[in-house]
């Protein structure tokens, strides 16, 4: 297992802006990922996660700042230093990248023969890892003989063939239809929880994080605006661009036209409120806290969804009653609760 520290990692490219100015990419991020842990980085296109990853790997070289793969600070390491600290890098890609003159067996192997393992050897390695990734019997099937899914189930092969202690995956499911990606996700953890590998996710689909990380780190305009727990970065998102994330994942509130026809009707006022599976508040005690007050609630909106191995909840109400009756139900709710007001 091997951790990942980035400390001040700044990334300038020179010349690429209007009139050639500088663009910084990445800005001056900082993120502590445990031995062990998957890792998801999010962000809107443009948002710097991509050129991150070019940075751990050391594909690109950092401006200022450091980034610690185990005990070894790759920045400012030339090319011949590097190789051995890549060799310990499992990279994941967004469009499989495996060579199409070579059989699914021959891609897994190529990492092996560039390290120069002997053949028996290697042969024996990528027949073990194709097992594992569920793609025995297709050891001589090309790419383009294989779907989507099996040619990333072959990246993942290829990309554990050396034992590495960091896998890297850029956009590994976004090529991928929901069916093939829940596959594959659940295939990635599989390999963090029987090889306790260190994995380093970069998307820019919340439902990813939701599935399998255990931290979660949002970037926009190159900078780390909210790091934390899956769980609670879903439970009480901060930034304002992590909250539209969080929703695309809990599509739990009603959409803006709805809520204007909800509130023409002028019926009540509009909460959301979030319970998890430590808090105080679950369905029958919102709705038991309401009858106290002597008021309804008319469910517009809601759902439950599992984060990691949790439960979290949240239901959109119109409470209707009489204005002070209505003010005692929300302070009480929120005394227990997370609530927003719509």
């Amino acid at each position: 297992m091997t951790r990942v520290q980035i400390r001040g990692v700044t990334k300038t490219f020179e010349g690429h802006g209007r009139r050639g100015a500088p663009i910084t990419a990445v800005d001056d991020v900082s993120i502590d990922i445990a031995s062990g842990e998957i890792h998801a980085v999010i962000g809107y296109s443009g948002a710097g996660k991509s050129t991150l990853i070019r940075l751990i790997n050391g594909l690109e070289t950092v401006t200022a700042g450091s980034i610690l793969v185990g005990d070894i600070d790759i920045a400012g390491l030339g090319e011949r230093a590097l190789r051995p600290v890549r060799g310990g890098i499992g990279m994941i890609f967004q469009q499989f990248n495996l060579l199409r003159s070579r059989t699914a067996l021959g891609n897994i192997e190529y990492p092996l023969e560039v390290a120069g393992m002997p053949k028996a050897k290697r042969r024996a390695r990528a027949t073990e890892l194709l097992s594992f990734v569920g793609l025995s019997g297709k050891e001589n099937a090309y790419p383009e003989q294989l779907s989507g899914g099996q040619r990333q189930r072959v990246g993942i092969a290829r990309a554990l063939a050396t034992n590495p202690g960091v896998l890297l995956a850029d956009e590994a499911t976004s090529a991928l239809d929901p069916e093939t990606s829940s596959e594959v996700l659940d295939l990635l953890k599989r390999v963090n929880r029987e090889f306790g590998i260190t994995i380093i996710l970069i998307t820019h689909e919340m439902e990813v994080v939701r599935r399998i990380a255990d931290r979660v780190t949002v970037m926009e305009n190159g900078r780390a605006i909210e790091q934390g727990d899956t769980y609670d970065v879903f439970a009480a998102p901060v930034a304002e661009v992590t909250k539209r994330f969080v929703q695309t994942a809990l599509p739990n509130k009603p959409d803006e036209a709805l809520l204007a026809a909800i509130k023409a009707r002028g019926r009540g006022r509009l909460v959301t409120i979030s319970f998890t599976d430590e808090g105080e508040v679950d369905q029958p005690i919102i709705f038991t806290t309401l009858g106290k007050h002597g008021v309804t609630g008319s469910i517009e909106g809601g759902g439950v969804t599992q984060v990691g191995e949790r439960i979290f909840g949240q239901v959109t109400l119109e409470i209707i009653g009489e204005p002070q009756a209505v003010d005692a139900a929300i302070a009480d709710l929120r005394a227990h609760t997370t609530i927003e007001e719509l």
